[in-house]
């Protein structure tokens, strides 16, 4: 009687030559070359996806562009918490976002001293009701508070980012996923899988992202500005 393979026993399971899998299905990416190296070939349901900036702006949101207006559009509610600065309604547009269906939490004003600004999050995370959240987190967050993250996570039938300072790389994560971000030209983001179910990534993805700016726009800035320049204008005001 031939054995059933380890692997196939459970989707907890895997070989270390392989990446792992998940007993939900992933939510595709958009960009084949990135769900290739995705446990599940996408992002994961009930977990956390965390993703290191350099600082805010990089492209991260054209990243996630794919995945969060594919929410959208089976009818799911996407959340916003605490973007760093006031998000362009007319960027967000052109990518397909529905801007009128975008909710905004801003918890970083509390109104009630020492409270925690991360109980929202926690709370929409545990509700199961959202489609997707994409989260900034403060920065030196304690371990314990993104675990219990990550615990809440597994409520949540769709994808969870949180997107964290690149020195987060020296301490360990709860979060089953774990990418770097950085800016690696005019609309391309270098992609650097830290952790995964699976085994390490050596070389760094190079993604091409939906552009910004015109052709003229982007041979000028390509001679005159830093790569980690060209996204800074994902963030500008969104009531205009």
């Amino acid at each position: 009687m031939d054995r059933m393979p380890p692997e196939a026993l459970h989707p907890a399971l895997w070989l270390g030559h392989q990446l792992g899998r998940h007993a939900d299905s992933a939510v595709p990416s958009g960009f084949a070359q990135l769900d290739a190296q995705l446990p599940g070939r996408g992002w994961p349901r009930r977990a956390l996806t965390e993703l290191l900036l350099p600082h805010p702006g990089v492209g991260e949101i054209r990243l996630l562009a794919d995945s969060l207006v594919a929410t959208q559009q089976a009818g799911r509610l996407v959340m916003l918490f605490d973007p760093p600065a006031d998000l362009s309604a007319l960027a967000l547009a052109a990518l397909g976002f529905d801007v009128e269906q975008l909710l905004i939490i801003n918890t970083c004003s509390r109104v009630i001293p020492g409270s925690d600004s991360l109980w929202a999050l926690e709370q929409a995370l545990k509700s199961g009701h959202v489609g997707a959240v994409l989260a900034w987190l403060p920065p030196r967050l304690h371990a314990e508070r993104l675990r219990r993250l990550q615990l809440a996570a597994h409520a949540h039938d769709g994808p969870a980012f949180v997107l964290r300072e690149m020195s987060a790389m020296q301490r360990p994560t709860a979060a089953p996923l774990r990418l770097a971000l950085c800016a690696s030209g005019a609309d391309v983001l270098a992609v650097r899988v830290l952790k995964r179910r699976g085994p390490p990534l050596e070389a760094p993805l190079k993604l091409e992202l939906p552009p910004v700016l015109g052709e003229t726009a982007r041979e000028r800035a390509a001679l005159v500005l830093e790569p980690a320049s060209l996204h800074a204008a994902t963030f500008v005001n969104l009531a205009a």
